[in-house]
């Protein structure tokens, strides 16, 4: 499929964006099912194997109706979480009624914040048929020398009977290396859902 863009250029959709845009092979390292779990958090597996990792998300609930997926990193295999962020966030969104918008998330980004970094911007829905998927992608975690980088995309149903894709995108502000990611929601229980970690080569 081509964009296009300005003066009849185009540009090539990739379908497989983490992977395609570092150009390396994906690892699958681990997988954690939610049932009804406050938090998964992996705690091993994050070293300096690879340069980068990403977590994908596989159908994500929560036990809650308007809870917020959130995420926050650790330098001290998990021990704490609490490393300061600075981020940025908007979101696309389109209701069923028809009714569309494009904003930038002043309430949900970070500066040098520590606590987590919310990946979903809105209310996410418990309906049986309502969750999320995306991914999210870490660069030169095991890096002593610079911050760690991040961008997450994650597309999910709200309370509100929304798609919405949420952009998230920022810093870890730490120089050691980080060794755990924990995700949870803020109102009750990840109630079902998977999560995978790949390492790229």
């Amino acid at each position: 499929m081509a964009i296009k863009v300005a003066n009849n250029q185009s540009l090539t959709a990739i379908t497989a964006l983490p992977s395609a845009v570092s150009g390396g092979a994906m690892t699958l390292l681990e997988t954690q099912t939610a049932s009804g779990s406050a938090t998964l958090s992996f705690t091993s597996n994050i070293d300096d194997t690879y340069d980068e990792y990403v977590f994908k998300f596989y159908d994500i609930h929560p036990e809650n109706d308007d809870g917020l997926f959130q995420m926050n990193v650790s330098i001290d295999s998990g021990s704490n979480y609490n490393v300061a962020k600075t981020t940025t966030h908007f979101r696309a969104y389109h209701f069923e009624s028809d009714a569309s918008g494009l904003g930038y998330q002043t309430g949900d980004d970070l500066a040098q914040g520590t606590g987590v970094q919310v990946l979903i911007n809105s209310e996410m829905g418990n309906d049986n048929d309502q969750n999320c998927g995306g991914y999210l992608h870490f660069f030169g975690l095991s890096d002593t020398t610079f911050v760690k980088h991040f961008i997450s995309n994650i597309n999910y149903t709200s309370a509100n009977d929304t798609s919405t894709q949420c952009f998230v995108a920022g810093y870890a502000n730490t120089t050691s290396a980080v060794d755990a990611i924990q995700f949870s929601m803020s109102s009750g229980n990840i109630d079902a859902g998977v999560i995978k970690l790949y390492g790229i080569s």
